[in-house]
């Protein structure tokens, strides 16, 4: 088992987060600027955890404020948090001024498959390559894991929670490679639509 942490600050959302992801927050709540007051005071994390349409997910990812873009006079913020390690939430604490609980922090298994680190690169590069019409050089689709490689992308909500609740790289990776394929079968299509269009004036409904 990971490290416990007690009275963990929570923020839930109607997003994920993956660790190495950085998303900017717009802070508004009373509740949730006491609690971003005592993270920045205290240089401590907090934890984003996903409230779906089916209810609070039991796994989350925590969170470090990379900077606060802008304070208003009202004493709303706006800042720029980086996905850092998953947790499970073991119980939540009702008697903080915000949302909190006690996580544990989730470790990976031991595993490593160079073919399925391989082939979801190479898709992922393919895919760039598609969407900018430049490829990322072999150095940096190297350096990239599963987190580091959807962290870039639009990624469904419920596609990113998968991610996170994998504890193991390859399967990540080869849940990644589907969803890289997915994608560039879906550009293909409406691509091949337009041009269709444009042939033939309109498009047949």
């Amino acid at each position: 088992m990971g490290d416990t942490l007690e009275s963990f600050p929570l923020f839930p959302l109607g997003l994920v987060l993956l660790p190495q992801e950085r998303i900017p927050l717009h802070i508004f709540e009373d509740r949730y600027r006491t609690m971003i007051a005592e993270c920045l005071d205290g240089e401590r994390e907090f934890g984003i955890i996903w409230l779906s349409d089916d209810g609070l997910k039991e796994i989350g990812c925590g969170a470090r404020i990379d900077r606060v873009i802008e304070r208003f006079d009202d004493g709303r913020l706006n800042i720029l948090v980086e996905g850092t390690r998953p947790f499970r939430l073991l119980r939540r604490i009702e008697d903080l001024p915000y949302p909190a609980g006690d996580v544990e922090l989730l470790d990976d298994v031991a595993d490593g498959d160079p073919a399925a680190a391989d082939a979801a690169r190479a898709r992922y590069g393919d895919l760039v390559e598609r969407v900018t019409d430049e490829r990322p050089d072999a150095e940096s689709l190297g350096d990239l894991d599963a987190y580091g490689m959807a962290a870039t992308l639009d990624v469904a909500p419920d596609a990113k929670q998968s991610l996170l609740e994998q504890r193991s790289e390859s399967d990540r990776l080869e849940r990644l490679e589907t969803l890289f394929a997915s994608a560039l079968e879906r550009i293909q299509l409406v691509e091949t639509a337009a041009e269709r269009s444009r042939g033939n004036g309109s498009m047949r409904s």
